[in-house]
């Protein structure tokens, strides 16, 4: 999957550099990337989402689900680069009060 790229763990963190569009056409494969490099080395998941540039609300939704299974293991998941309009939209759902965005 083009849009999302699996960079491997730096700085104890598994790195996600996410580009283009991830919407309900794709958002179950961005699913089954993440975590299955997730599983493969648990760690802190961060995506860089510079060159993101859309997102739906499928795509909010396995945001979440990445989360939990990240939560659930003692670990954090972080947001950072977000264009102002994609960053909109997790403010307006409060998934900002859940999760870290940068």
């Amino acid at each position: 999957m083009q849009e999302v790229m699996i960079k491997g763990v730096e700085d104890g963190a598994l790195r996600v550099v996410l580009s283009g569009e991830i919407d309900l056409g794709n958002a179950e494969e961005f699913y089954a990337e993440v975590t299955g490099a997730y599983k493969q080395t648990p760690a802190n998941v961060y995506f860089d989402c510079e060159k993101l540039d859309f997102i739906d609300s499928t795509t909010l939704g396995t945001f979440v689900k990445i989360l939990k299974a990240v939560k659930t293991d003692g670990y954090k998941m972080t947001l950072a680069n977000l264009q102002a309009k994609i960053k909109k939209l997790f403010v307006i759902c409060s998934l900002d009060s859940i999760m870290e965005i940068l």
